[in-house]
């Protein structure tokens, strides 16, 4: 296979870190290469270098060539990120396949076939809608279409099946796979190992920015290791209720009306209990979460505190009740400013709900950054100059100077390697153990399930689906 992209001694240097060191790779045409290795082993880095971007004040070495200088398609961990949140889905779309020329309906249908290559079953549907009307798998799976509609020579996929149930994942593996047929080459970038072990043609192990050894899949790659996490069982106490919702009912805004997307959900956790909340991409996992914590107030019914009415949205909510139910988003990039340090936007959580002075809640900050892996020169950085595994764990250490009540944790281990999530699983069961945290656990992780979940609630197209390997945790409001 000719190869279409090529990296040769690549080595990339900000404010004195090296983030590459001497790294090349050959993509070539209908083959899948995939690079593999621990949050901030340089593996984004990598691959944002094919498409010619770099972090700012980078100094970089080494060659990049692209031969017969086809389009490079990218598709990003945070799929949010490359999505403009003032246009629909349709409208986005249309306008990439219009750039082919044709009529119309000729690039309707365009839109339309891609849409399903990417494994939407609903395409109508999901151009009608903005994008944070879609869940994160359903945004993953738009960029996808919009990669595919580009007409790519090359396309990097940066954990493409991040936060997505098996059987999406196993949607998003096929329209790689079917990418590849069509010989366009592919530079996956994953910690997921199984998509990996299926998908992969060669791949480049990474660490610290540097090869350390490449091959196929079934010779490089190591057998499947299991959580080191434990369960801690002793945090949940007996009886009590923390956090509740009652008949709720939720409904997103479309240009045709507004759509119910939770159907009479009746839930409750108590202190320090984990309940896990799972079910496919679409099923109304994160507009649950988002309705506990004020982040989406059109719905119907109730959200309680220990026992007392919260406000529907944040803006009405005090700072005493923001800061008891916090949130950590899916998608940790879209929740940080740009343009300042981690180390002072975690800071800051403390001195707008709690009142904290400036110098201790930076010291606070710290010891919590610094507990979750963190080094202190790192977290001095911006968010663009950290990884998606180093970033994740920032976010979660946001929340925490707020010393919350309850946690909301949008697939918070989804796309990290297996060291990090057990980093962030063990801190969370501590957490429960030390200080009663309740904890509202959406993830499509069954093995992060297992190991911190007391109860599970599993959700399908916006309602309580009776069933299932793991008993429900729920109360089914009449």
């Amino acid at each position: 296979m000719n190869p279409v992209a090529e990296v040769d001694g690549l080595r990339v240097e900000v404010a004195g870190s090296t983030l590459v060191d001497g790294v090349s790779l050959t993509a070539r045409a209908g083959r899948i290469t995939a690079l593999v290795g621990p949050s901030g082993s340089g593996k984004t880095t990598t691959g944002r270098a094919l498409l010619g971007e770099f972090p700012p004040g980078a100094r970089v070495e080494g060659r990049i060539r692209t031969p017969g200088g086809g389009a490079v398609g990218y598709v990003p961990q945070h799929p949010a990120a490359v999505l403009n949140p003032a246009r629909r889905a349709g409208a986005l779309l249309r306008d990439i396949a219009a750039r082919r020329g044709g009529t119309r309906r000729e690039i309707r249908a365009r839109v339309e076939h891609a849409l399903r290559r990417a494994q939407l079953p609903d395409p109508a549907m999901v151009l009608r809608r903005y994008p944070h009307q879609l869940s994160g798998g359903q945004q993953q799976r738009v960029v996808i279409a919009q990669a595919l509609l580009l007409g790519a020579k090359v396309i990097v996929a940066d954990e493409p099946t991040t936060g997505q149930d098996p059987a999406t994942k196993q949607g998003v593996a096929e329209a790689l796979a079917d990418v590849a047929a069509q010989g366009i080459a592919v530079v996956l970038l994953s910690h997921d190992l199984d998509v990996v072990r299926r998908l992969a043609d060669e791949v480049v192990v990474l660490r610290a920015g540097r090869v350390v050894d490449r091959g196929p899949a079934d010779v490089v790659l190591p057998t499947p290791a299991k959580p080191t996490a434990e369960r801690s069982r002793s945090a949940v106490p007996s009886g009590g209720t923390r956090l509740e919702a009652r008949g709720l009912v939720a409904r997103h805004r479309t240009a045709r009306g507004t759509v119910a997307v939770l159907h009479d959900i009746t839930v409750s956790v108590a202190p320090g209990e984990c309940l896990a909340v799972v079910g496919r991409s679409g099923s109304g996992k994160t507009t649950l979460g988002r309705c506990l914590a004020g982040l989406h107030s059109a719905y119907e019914g109730a959200v309680l505190l220990d026992g007392a009415p919260l406000p529907r949205g944040i803006r009405a909510r005090t700072p005493a009740e923001l800061a008891a139910v916090q949130y950590v988003f899916q998608d940790p990039k879209a929740a940080f400013d740009e343009h300042r340090p981690v180390l002072d936007q975690v800071a800051r959580t403390a001195v707008r709900l709690r009142g904290a002075d400036r110098d201790n809640a930076r010291r606070t900050a710290a010891k919590i950054l610094e507990e979750l892996g963190l080094a202190a020169d790192l977290t001095l950085r911006r968010p663009g100059a950290l990884s998606g595994g180093e970033l994740q764990r920032a976010a979660l250490a946001r929340a925490l100077p707020a010393e919350p009540k309850v946690l909301i944790c949008d697939e918070i281990t989804s796309g990290l390697d297996a060291a990090t999530r057990d980093v962030i699983l063990t801190h969370l069961a501590g957490l429960r153990e030390r200080d009663g945290l309740s904890l509202v656990f959406i993830t499509h992780d069954r093995t992060a399930a297992d190991v911190l979940a007391d109860r599970t609630l599993v959700l399908d197209a916006g309602r309580v689906a009776m069933g299932g390997e793991h008993r429900i945790g729920v109360d089914v409001g009449g």
